[in-house]
């Protein structure tokens, strides 16, 4: 089997490098292979699945005959295990192979499982994919009435909202001091407990699972502070790794994920990444990091696509990013959300009620924003931390609630009103996670 483009791995990072490559290629073979095996779907909306909310046909990222529109030819369930770049070959588990020209590695990340005992145990599960919500959702049927997520980060929290409205008597444990602890403050990470335990959410913080006990089934979880919390089901929620095996495999330059440069290419000729799985630029940090969020994978394919059909473009560079609505409460964040040690800042900030607002500044530049309650404005200040602008003569309104295009110098509001209908769109859309 030969190919001129091959790209492993089918959600948000692999979709875009096949788009980007069938604009500037109609002809030549493309494979996209999926070690799952569903059309491409976004995994954002996996809780909405596990509450019946969504069904397969409306979580679809492109249409179901996307593969078929784009002549691509899609190998589903079908997982790669070895590399030879100098060969130019991908082996698949059953030994059959695929020659590949140009090559992304778009495999994402895997989830964290610590070494706890009895996490082999039927009834605990993890929670990335729809395959998870699946055997989720086939467990509840057994009955199940309490249940303790690992993690009270995004993915814990919107494992718990689903379980919630499911009926399920749910206990966060995080070890850290507060849920959301990566992506927002302290402040915000307050109001979204006060909603956790509005929806009789018990939270325990501070405290890590030590065992997952039980006989013939799951009995109850044990904490380092030998406190034992019964429970008929166990979701590990603790966040995701990068999956840099096949780069290691092929010898590849890895840091904490594969590291690629400012057109998506990594270490070794004609082999791209992109997504959870890459470092790619920081604009806010100003250097390489992981990012693992659906907008940046999404870019970062469109740059690694079309360098890999010759067309030269460089990926701007992403930043961390949430906009998120569990338990009734909006949440967006971006950027530098809690300060280092650093005296070189700016905070400026506004609390009513239950609405709280956060821009973070370094020498009149935005690198850092939460929004909870109201994230109307989220999207223009955003905008502003994106295209670095200096917000010097305006900063003061920038929490005010007039604050629009308006505040903005002539020449930025004239900028924006005259942006394309379909970058605006295009914005928006991946502004959601």
């Amino acid at each position: 089997m030969r190919t001129k483009y091959l790209i492993i791995g089918n959600s948000a990072g692999g979709i875009g490098a096949a788009e980007a490559i069938r604009e500037a290629d109609e002809e030549n073979i493309l494979t996209i292979i999926s070690d799952e095996s569903y059309p491409v779907y976004s995994r954002p909306l996996i809780s909405k699945y596990l509450t019946k909310e969504c069904t397969l046909d409306k979580m679809l990222y492109r249409p179901a005959d996307f593969y078929a529109q784009n002549n691509i030819v899609f190998l589903p369930d079908r997982r790669v295990t070895h590399l030879e770049p100098s060969h130019r070959t991908a082996q698949f588990e059953d030994g059959e192979h695929i020659i590949w020209e140009k090559l992304l590695l778009a495999v994402g990340g895997t989830p964290i499982v610590p070494k706890i005992g009895g996490r082999e145990r039927k009834g605990v599960f993890t929670f990335t994919t729809l395959n998870d919500a699946k055997a989720v959702d086939k467990f509840l049927e057994n009955g199940v009435k309490k249940a303790v997520v690992i993690g009270g980060g995004l993915i814990g929290i919107s494992a718990t909202e689903a379980l919630v409205k499911r009926g399920i008597e749910v206990k966060i444990i995080e070890m850290k001091e507060r849920v959301l602890n990566t992506i927002i403050d302290e402040q915000a990470s307050l109001m979204a407990e006060e909603a956790l335990k509005q929806a009789e959410v018990k939270i325990i913080t501070g405290h890590t699972v030590a065992e997952i006990s039980g006989s013939d089934a799951l009995e109850s979880v044990i904490l380092d502070n030998e406190e034992e919390i019964p429970c008929d089901l166990v979701v590990i929620a603790i966040g995701v790794s990068p999956r840099t095996e096949l780069a290691l495999d092929a010898g590849i330059k890895i840091n904490r994920g594969i590291v690629v440069d400012c057109h998506m290419a990594t270490s070794h000729p004609d082999i791209y990444s992109c997504g959870d799985a890459a470092e790619a630029y920081d604009f806010v940090y100003e250097e390489n990091r992981l990012t693992p969020i659906w907008p940046n994978a999404y870019v970062g394919g469109r740059v690694a696509g079309y360098n890999m059909a010759g067309i030269d473009k460089e990926y701007p560079g992403g930043t961390a990013m949430n906009s998120l609505n569990y338990f009734g409460i909006d949440i967006a964040s971006a950027g530098i959300t809690t300060l280092p040690n650093s005296n070189n800042y700016e905070v400026i900030s506004k609390q009513d009620g239950s609405i709280y607002q956060k821009v973070v500044l370094k020498d009149d530049f935005i690198v850092g924003m939460i929004f909870v309650g109201n994230i109307e404005k989220s999207g223009i200040v955003f905008g502003l931390m994106r295209d670095k602008v200096n917000v010097g003569s305006f900063k003061q309104s920038l929490l005010a609630d007039d604050f629009g295009l308006a505040f903005l110098p002539r020449k930025l509001w004239q900028e924006r009103l005259e942006t394309p209908p379909e970058l605006a769109y295009s914005n928006r859309r991946h502004w959601s996670n």
